[in-house]
């Protein structure tokens, strides 16, 4: 399993537009990618094509989260997806 530390850029947090534009992301992916808050346990990881998961994370400007990914092409998507999330969308 890939996994892959992110710092949340959106000045509002992972509200739903951010939530929104990320849980598309992961949908169209052919590998499935959990998130979860930094520290919490691998058990406790959210499906990240989940707009409702996305935003029951609370994840605030600054906050990290884990992403975690296994199969073909999980390096990449775990890429593809940090980089929206160290994008601030609200800007």
């Amino acid at each position: 399993m890939i996994e892959r530390t992110v710092t949340i850029a959106s000045s509002v947090g992972l509200h739903a537009r951010p939530a929104a534009v990320f849980a598309e992301a992961a949908a169209e992916l052919d590998v499935e990618v959990t998130i979860a808050m930094e520290g919490e346990p691998v058990d406790e990881a959210m499906d990240a094509a989940s707009i409702l998961s996305l935003m029951s994370l609370g994840a605030a400007c600054g906050d990290r989260v884990v992403l975690r990914a296994e199969g073909p092409g999980a390096d990449e998507a775990l890429v593809s997806l940090a980089a929206i999330l160290e994008t601030d969308l609200d800007a």
